[in-house]
């Protein structure tokens, strides 16, 4: 992220108390300057790769609406008879999923939209998307699965499966998990991401971003990537209308959302692995395919942050962590397990908040 030396950050402004998952209040959305439809010619099904052609090239600074679909549920060999089991009428979104599923290869577990070129991005520069919205696509349902290849506990699980057909009430922002039991409505993108270096399944996320069921990067918030390829090539998909963090069942509530997202292209900017800025918090990353060794990389990323951009030694930025900065864990069941680091801004008493969602 710009420098914190030219970025003046306020306290005062960040002791608020935000749920984890809530969107920040903001000002006004701002119109996109370009809609991306999900259509069987604007998404791929289950991989990053280099070598797609872009669906849309924009300008840096564009605003871009980006609509998505969800799979979960849904078969390959009978899309229509899916959406009967599961309660859904075949119209918006999931009208478009089967056209999706019935048109496109199936190489894999999630339907991205995109790639996104981003014009002028070069290997070495920063990708900022600024999430301005994220919202519950019509029809307004969610999907829960659990299944014997995956999750936390896989043995609990029945040899057919299991899932759970939710109605979310967007006016209310909420959604009913029984007649007694009530979830916040904290719509996501479980995978936001840009071209790795080489073709990589959509399942585990890396360097990249791609799968990282990171619940923080609600509305109001800002993800920064390395750009690894020429151009950038963002996609996204994965949809979530409520997670908790660990997604220990193997899913969220899996929805079609629309991401409304401004691109910002950093050139002299050094970012080695994803992060995140709220307006209340700094988010480092770890992820490796064991825990432990995903929360070391969270810590050793929040060390590198603290001393670039506050001027703390190495075993103070360190102290630091361990007295003021939280490790959470993101996720435990996409192959490359998540950690993350929440660095409180309110630990810099001196500081003024410019971040663009406090305004």
């Amino acid at each position: 992220m710009p420098p914190v030396s030219r970025r003046i950050i306020r306290a005062a402004a960040c002791f608020l108390t935000v749920p984890a998952g809530a969107a920040f209040a903001q000002s006004e959305v701002p119109e996109p300057d370009h809609v991306l439809a999900a259509t069987p010619e604007t998404v791929h099904w289950g991989y990053f790769s280099p070598d797609l052609d872009p669906v849309l090239t924009i300008a840096p600074g564009d605003v871009v609406r980006v609509e998505t679909v969800t799979g979960v549920g849904f078969s390959k060999e009978d899309p229509e008879g899916s959406a009967e089991r599961l309660g859904l009428e075949p119209v918006d979104a999931v009208a478009d999923l089967i056209d999706v599923v019935t048109e496109v290869e199936d190489e894999g577990v999630h339907i991205l939209t995109g790639p996104i070129r981003i014009e002028g991005a070069e290997v070495g520069d920063v990708l900022e998307i600024r999430v301005h919205d994220v919202e519950v696509r019509s029809p307004h349902y969610g999907v829960n699965i659990s299944r014997t290849t995956g999750g936390a506990l896989p043995d609990l699980v029945p040899e057919e499966g299991w899932e759970k057909v939710f109605d979310i009430d967007v006016e209310a922002g909420s959604i009913a998990f029984d007649e007694s039991i009530e979830l916040p409505l904290a719509p996501f993108m479980g995978i936001m991401g840009v071209a790795a270096t080489e073709r990589v399944s959509s399942v585990p996320p890396g360097r990249y971003g791609g799968n990282m069921d990171l619940r923080e990067i609600v509305a109001g918030t800002t993800l920064y990537l390395p750009v690894l390829v020429e151009g950038g090539m963002f996609s996204t998909g994965d949809g979530h209308a409520a997670q908790g963090d660990g997604e220990v069942n193997l899913t969220a509530v899996e929805a079609p959302l629309t991401l409304t997202a401004e691109f910002i292209l950093h050139e002299d900017m050094e970012l080695g692995f994803p992060r995140v800025e709220t307006p209340t918090h700094y988010i480092s990353m770890g992820l490796d395919p064991d825990l432990d060794k995903a929360a070391e990389l969270a810590i050793r990323e929040s060390i590198d942050f603290l001393t670039a951009e506050f001027g703390l030694s190495t075993l103070e930025a360190y102290s630091l962590a361990s007295l003021g900065v939280d490790l959470e864990v993101s996720q435990v069941v996409d192959q490359t397990k998540g950690i993350h680091a929440m660095i409180p801004k309110s630990l810099f008493t001196d500081l003024e908040d410019d971040f663009w969602a406090s305004q």
